[in-house]
């Protein structure tokens, strides 16, 4: 494909690339994000300097990742891709301190946080799945990108990749369009909100974690666990947990102890990993420890307009 811009890359370690990028994937219809018969992971992306369109491929033989962008954003998607994959994580000075956890550790050494260095991108999709359904959630999302973003550039076009909504463009929806999308008034609410200081939030990620904790949650409609999500993805933190996750407390709980928590037990439990809490969820995760469930999934809610 023609046009494109190229960088090589050598991390110092065996980079899982999928499963770094599977970090920044909102549900598995995800229009900005595409995985192709050669899998190369592509994303369309709205950069500081425009809309682009990246992809990467899996570590090759050589130990090298080749990266490819298109559009006005794609010198900065590229120079971004270290941070993408984990090159800024350092897991120095992290203890596992349960058998569960080194066991999960020795066998995923070369887990690392990943950092978009895009908050908006993070924080839109994570104000959307608040508090419904997975399935609800996504399907926003995807409505939410069809009806108001725009196709990525160049071969992300005929991929079908999409780039999220501008600021300005959700500053503008109204109010009866979010509710067709199945978007709720108190999440319409604060995307709305976020979009209008989108400027300053993207600065958080040049700033402390700390700083971008309050910053993020000094606005209405974004508590903890929406913080927690967007800090995980853009900001790469260590210590971001996702308090208040329908599943979270009750996995690490299980795995750790054999009985799930509640959210006030697991922020007791992971406190002698600060500042690097964080890390606890997601060796949990990486290791597929997860309680039995019982019982249905939630159903998705069946108040909302129907999309016309």
């Amino acid at each position: 494909m023609a046009g494109g811009q190229v960088r090589v890359w050598r991390p110092d370690w065996p980079c899982p690339v999928p499963a770094m990028l599977g970090q920044q994937r909102h549900g598995g219809g995800d229009p900005t994000y595409r995985v192709d018969d050669r899998r190369r992971v592509w994303r369309g992306i709205r950069t500081p300097e425009g809309t682009a369109t990246l992809a990467i491929r899996p570590l090759d033989i050589q130990g090298e990742v080749h990266a490819e962008a298109w559009g006005e954003g794609a010198q900065w998607a590229l120079e971004s891709v270290p941070g993408l994959l984990g090159a800024h994580d350092d897991w120095s000075g992290f203890e596992p301190r349960h058998p569960v956890l080194a066991e999960a550790w020795r066998h995923h050494p070369h887990l690392r946080l990943g950092r978009s260095g895009l908050v908006l991108e993070s924080l839109v999709p994570a104000i959307i799945e608040q508090k419904v359904t997975g399935q609800e959630a996504f399907a926003g999302f995807r409505r939410l990108v069809h009806r108001y973003g725009e196709r990525a550039p160049g071969p992300g076009h005929e991929l079908r990749l999409w780039v999220q909504p501008a600021p300005g463009t959700l500053r503008q929806i109204p109010s009866w369009e979010w509710l067709r999308m199945h978007i709720d008034p108190a999440r319409s609410r604060a995307v709305v909100t976020v979009a209008r200081v989108a400027e300053s939030l993207e600065r958080t990620v040049h700033g402390s974690h700390e700083e971008a904790d309050r910053k993020l949650r000094s606005i209405p409609g974004i508590g903890v666990w929406t913080s927690a999500e967007v800090r995980q993805r853009s900001h790469g933190d260590p210590d971001a947990v996702s308090f208040g996750d329908y599943h979270i407390a009750k996995d690490v709980g299980w795995a750790l102890t054999g009985t799930p928590f509640d959210d006030a037990q697991l922020e007791e439990f992971l406190e002698p990993w600060r500042p690097q809490r964080g890390r606890v969820p997601a060796l949990v995760a990486s290791a597929g420890l997860r309680r039995p469930r019982h019982g249905p999934r939630m159903a998705p809610r069946t108040h909302l307009p129907v999309r016309r």
